[in-house]
């Protein structure tokens, strides 16, 4: 069940990602759009997936992943990007998971049902430290198109927008259990 849940979730976010965000992002910043969202919904899916289920949420994130790219990009983009999309599912799918276990080498036991309970500060440092390993990873899969000229701004377009994604994730999914209450 948990499988379908974020499949389902990381497929509306990527939706609503495309279908509102891009199109406005791709007015003011044309060439970074083509790389990177300003606010990346995905990521707060994949943060709070990876923090309940930990690394069982890998498969269906990478999943997820791929059915999102195959209902919302062209298919010319797929064919084209299909090694290097493979990649960048993978670091996708694998930051928070990573995140979370640099967090608990260190002694911060943050998933779910563990001993101490989370504060919403520390999801959104885990968040920024997934951001980080998963900008890291997009700039190493896409650094023959996206060139040494612009790694920086992709980069910091990545954290930027996996981080305010994961912020409106969680203040949507908070008024979703207001109104349920």
């Amino acid at each position: 069940m948990y499988f379908l849940a974020i499949i389902l979730a990381y497929v509306l976010c990527f939706g609503l990602t495309s279908v509102l965000i891009a199109p406005l992002q791709s007015i003011f910043l044309p060439e970074l759009t083509v790389f990177a969202s300003l606010i990346y919904l995905p990521h707060g899916v994949r943060v709070l997936a990876t923090w309940a289920y930990g690394w069982r949420a890998i498969p269906a994130l990478f999943l997820a992943g791929g059915v999102s790219a195959w209902l919302f990009r062209g298919e010319q983009d797929i064919e084209i990007l299909s090694p290097m999309l493979v990649e960048s599912l993978l670091v996708g799918a694998c930051c928070a998971f990573l995140a979370f276990e640099v967090a608990r080498f260190f002694g911060f036991r943050a998933y779910l049902g563990q001993e101490r309970r989370l504060h919403w500060k520390d999801m959104l440092a885990l968040g920024l430290l997934s951001s980080l390993f998963n900008s890291i990873g997009q700039i190493i899969v896409f650094y023959g198109l996206v060139g040494v000229e612009r790694a920086i701004s992709v980069a910091a377009i990545y954290a930027v927008g996996d981080l305010l994604g994961l912020v409106v994730c969680m203040f949507a999914l908070m008024l979703v259990f207001r109104w349920l209450r």
